[in-house]
Order: C-alpha cells, then sequence, then structure tokens
C-alpha cells in the first residue's frame, strides 16, 4: 500500500524557503515521496502567508499545486462537524484550523503519515485513540 503523505506548513515553507532551518533535511525528505502530497487550503493559506513573511514569492508554492504535486484534499463544508469536534477535544492545545484539516485527513486517509515540524501531532490522535503517523525531524 502507497504512504499518503499528508502536509503541514512547516516542512512546506522550508522546502520552497531556502536558509531556513531544517531545509537540507526537508529537501532529502521530499526527495523519497511520491506525489501527490495531501494537505489542506488552511495549510496553504498559511505558508502563503509566511513566505510572503519571509520575503520570499508564492509562484512556487502555486507551481506545486498547477504541476499536481499539492493536492487540496478535504471540503472544510463538508467536514464542519468533525473539525469543530476535534477543535474542541483539543480546546487545551494550540490547534488551528489547519490542524484540525490535518487530522481530519489522518482519519480519513488511514495510511497516510504527516509530514510536520509540529510536535503536537505527536499528541493528537486520529478517530479518538489512535496515534497519527508522523514524519519530522529527530529532536
Amino acid at each position: 500500500m502507497k504512504t499518503v503523505v499528508l502536509l503541514d506548513t512547516g516542512p512546506l515553507v522550508t522546502f520552497l524557503a531556502a536558509g531556513l532551518n531544517h531545509h537540507d533535511w526537508v529537501c532529502e525528505q521530499w526527495k523519497r515521496l511520491c506525489p501527490p502530497l495531501f494537505t489542506c487550503e488552511p495549510v496553504l493559506t498559511e505558508a502563503a502567508f509566511l513566505l510572503k513573511r519571509e520575503g520570499r514569492e508564492t509562484d512556487p508554492l502555486f507551481a506545486l499545486l498547477e504541476r499536481g504535486v499539492l493536492r487540496v484534499r478535504l471540503e472544510i463544508e463538508d467536514q464542519l462537524a468533525d473539525l469543530r469536534a476535534l477543535m474542541r477535544r483539543y480546546r487545551d492545545r494550540p490547534m488551528s484550523l489547519a490542524d484540525a484539516c490535518l487530522v481530519r485527513l489522518a482519519e480519513l486517509h488511514p495510511e497516510g503519515v504527516i509530514f510536520t515540524f509540529d510536535a503536537d501531532f505527536r499528541i493528537y490522535r486520529r478517530h479518538g485513540n489512535k496515534v497519527i503517523p508522523v514524519l519530522m525531524p529527530e529532536e
């Protein structure tokens, strides 16, 4: 079974912005991944904002979408109840909408692994009690 990669903001921005912390590690991981990588619109929104804040262009982000390397695989409107439940469940953590969407994607794609820098994904659970596999640099 092919591993589905669920892409978070940190590795996406780091891949597109040379010189950021963990850039070399992210590029090495990226070479091993099989596109498409699944993500959600909140991750793209965060990535575009952070790229601009770093003084970088967003064109490479759009190019990844146009080439099908990245695919948006979650419609927020279709997942409202589940996203709301996740954000309520983790109200004591700084769960963003992007985080909730990635957890929901992990529920929809049980073979998926979340490519992230966010250690909260070691705490979040899919379907209430199942560990979510993550791809992240060692501490």
